[in-house]
């Protein structure tokens, strides 16, 4: 059935036939919904009436359409508002996050008559968009928590950058390490094939890499918590003798010592890596971007994802066009092990550990903490959500990732470099800090670039604020960033 006869048809089951817009009206209207609503999903309007009653009642507010039928495209009464149908290019989850503000608030708009006709999809649909709008209010949370401390850490990286690098892709296979307890069995692989492959290591798997004699090529870190300090360390360590484990010195033991390093400039770092060579990434909002090329730093664009693996992800795809291969990125706890071993927090334990609190015991409740608090839950739906939309080039190193297909690493050979230029910063890192912080406090008066800008800036800066002016954005940056250039109150 051609596409048109086919929307009357199913048009049909959908509408009044009478007074469709007048019923979409006391649809929404009988809804009571929250006012402060920054975004509506709108799951399989049909011809659109619901968007236009949405629009009566909340003409400010944001609006996208996903739809169950391809049949729909250019036949509603919405032109202009954003829509995801079926065969659509992008993923679901891809489309969300490229149309919804992450500091928006969200709620899901359901027509109840298209759960009927759709069925199965419908309701596809429905948990898409329910796991979207649980991944973002957690990023929500953090940044809340958070915020401050990310701006501050942006201005202090500044400073300290003093080599970044550019990059070009490669045909090489690359492995991607997160330290769930499935790296610990991928070890002996990794490295027998290591001269052959490219490492991204997530920072909280340096340890376990270190103990297997493995040095990655390149660390990301995306968390801008203090703790990420802890795994970072590693860089600067010495791996441990390994002579009593003859099966894993597949090559002499090596120095932990990692040259490169991919990192958003909103994470903690320690001061030690102003030696490492680094990739800026950026996660393409109007700040970060003012910032860097006021900096005169290039950046790789990578969206904020909420958790490393993810990003590591994105940025793997970026770097190559071969085979990618995730060990340790298991998004689940086994038994009472939540990280491979050894793992930069296991001193914390240890070190608490008597008689009335056993490492056991302390393993064993911080296993049922991971579990309860749902992290894991909302990032394997997002693997899985993502896998239909990859490449059929990602593959997990071992089973402990059940969303991706199983694949063994093949030797082939030797990786000879190449990808990255190292392109040293001149000027000082205050003069790189004060030119990003008074780009920025100079677009804050701008009516072209202030209105974003608050969007993005007020929610880290004042989390528990609705009104924020763009004076006082700037005044806050000017008193965090003017910290690292002089001009700061403390």
């Amino acid at each position: 059935m051609d596409e048109a006869p086919r929307a009357a048809a199913l048009a049909a089951k959908l509408h009044s036939r009478y007074q469709p817009q007048a019923e979409a009206d006391r649809y929404i209207e009988a809804l009571n919904l929250r006012q402060d609503a920054g975004c509506f999903i709108v799951i399989e309007p049909g011809l659109g009436y619901l968007i236009g009653a949405l629009k009566k009642f909340f003409p400010e507010s944001r609006v996208v359409i996903l739809h169950a039928d391809n049949s729909f495209r250019g036949q509603g009464i919405c032109p202009g508002i954003p829509a995801w149908y079926p065969d659509s290019d992008a993923g679901i989850q891809e489309f969300l996050e490229s149309e919804i503000p992450e500091t928006a608030s969200v709620q899901i708009i359901e027509w109840k008559p298209a759960v009927r006709l759709f069925g199965d999809v419908y309701l596809g649909l429905v948990r898409e968009s329910s796991e979207f709008i649980k991944r973002a209010a957690a990023g929500r949370r953090t940044g809340a928590a958070f915020g401050r401390r990310w701006v501050r850490n942006f201005f202090r990286n500044l400073m300290l950058l003093q080599n970044t690098l550019l990059y070009k892709a490669a045909d090489v296979p690359i492995v991607i390490t997160g330290s769930g307890p499935g790296l610990e069995a991928a070890l002996p692989q990794i490295l027998a094939c290591r001269e052959g492959i490219f490492v991204i290591a997530a920072s909280s798997s340096l340890p376990a890499l270190a103990f297997g004699g493995i040095t990655p090529d390149l660390v990301i870190t995306t968390d801008g918590g203090g703790w990420a300090l802890l795994h970072l360390y590693a860089c600067f360590r010495k791996s441990p003798d390994l002579s009593a484990r003859p099966t894993m010195l597949a090559r002499p033991t090596v120095l932990a010592r990692p040259t490169m390093l991919a990192m958003t400039l909103t994470a903690a770092i320690p001061s030690q890596c102003s030696g490492n060579s680094v990739l800026p990434m950026s996660d393409g909002s109007l700040w970060q971007n003012m910032a860097l090329n006021a900096a005169g730093i290039p950046s790789v664009y990578i969206p904020q994802r909420g958790t490393v693996t993810a990003s590591a992800l994105d940025l793997a795809m970026v770097l190559g066009g071969a085979d990618i291969f995730l060990a340790g990125v298991d998004l689940a706890v086994r038994g009472i092990q939540s990280h491979a071993r050894p793992y930069g927090f296991d001193h914390l334990f240890f070190g608490a550990a008597c008689r009335f609190r056993p490492v056991y015991s302390q393993l064993f409740m911080r296993s049922s903490d991971i579990r309860s608090g749902g992290s894991h839950d909302i990032y394997a739906a997002w693997f899985n959500s993502r896998l239909a939309s990859w490449p059929q080039r990602v593959f997990s190193l071992g089973s402990s990732n059940a969303a991706l297909p199983v694949k063994t690493l093949a030797c082939g050979s030797a990786y000879g470099g190449g990808m990255f230029k190292v392109v040293e910063k001149k000027g000082s890192g205050e003069q790189r800090c004060a030119l990003a912080a008074q780009t920025l406090i100079a677009a804050l008066d701008s009516p072209q670039y202030a209105a974003e800008l608050v969007s993005e800036l007020a929610p880290l800066l004042f989390p528990s604020r609705q009104d924020v002016t763009a004076g006082e954005v700037a005044e806050a940056l000017h008193g965090i960033a003017g910290k690292y250039w002089g001009q700061g109150s403390g």
